[in-house]
């Protein structure tokens, strides 16, 4: 049994991720914005062994989920499922979709695996860090790729992997989304839990519980010491060596 962290699950691909990881035993603590949200997340998954609190759009927040989780005592895995359409205003999209998840995996107690949302869309993004002043959602999910990258290298002793759930049917995905919650939850199920040896390794992108080659930006480990850079200065908080 692993004990595993999924930000955003108060509802479609994080909470279907969730209830997946429950119903195969896991102990699963579930993560919502606000009370609201975490009380219909509990009406939703009853087998969650708790559900944080915190709007990641707000950093002070962010710490204080990071408190919260650890003081529940260290996690086998953490999915940073949360994320925010291309609809959002730029500077909430980059603060939740790219630093949260930084401030969190820095703030943390390290665990063994780490998963991180990127999408295919990611190959439309820019390798430059100027984009978390201003960029739009391909932007944040090549950064997102980047950043699972560059802890896989920093970390060697985490496996820490990025993730293209596929286009789904969610609230974010729309009704005319081909991919069913089902297949869009598997591969993070997979790599934050499985003794499969293809899923026993770091630094990759998958999609599909398949390796795939991610955009040449993902890649470039200055490009990589850079946005680490740039995240540590702008949270005042540098990843631990």
């Amino acid at each position: 049994m692993a004990r595993v962290l999924v930000t955003g699950s108060a509802d479609g691909l994080g909470l279907a991720v969730g209830q997946r990881l429950i119903d195969q035993g896991h102990e699963v603590v579930l993560h919502a914005r606000s009370d609201a949200r975490a009380a219909d997340t509990r009406a939703a998954a009853p087998g969650a062994a708790d559900v944080l609190v915190g709007d990641l759009a707000d950093e002070d927040a962010v710490r204080a989920l990071a408190d919260a989780a650890n003081a529940l005592g260290r996690f086998d895995a953490v999915v940073h499922n949360a994320g925010v359409g291309s609809g959002t205003a730029a500077p909430v999209l980059m603060a939740v979709n790219v630093v949260a998840p930084y401030l969190l995996t820095a703030l943390m107690t390290r665990p063994d695996r780490l998963v991180f949302l990127s999408s295919g869309m990611h190959r439309s993004g820019r390798a430059d860090v100027a984009v978390l002043d201003g960029g739009g959602y391909g932007d944040s999910k090549l950064l997102d790729a980047a950043l699972a990258a560059a802890v896989a290298r920093r970390w060697p002793e985490v496996r820490s992997n990025a993730v293209d759930p596929g286009w789904i049917r969610t609230r974010m995905g729309g009704s005319g989304a081909p991919g069913s919650l089902d297949q869009g939850s598997a591969t993070q199920v997979w790599l934050a839990t499985s003794d499969d040896p293809a899923a026993l390794v770091s630094g990759r992108y998958f999609k599909d519980r398949r390796e795939e080659s991610p955009a040449a930006g993902v890649l470039d480990e200055a490009f990589q010491e850079a946005l680490l850079a740039a995240l540590a200065e702008r949270t005042g908080v540098a990843l631990p060596g």
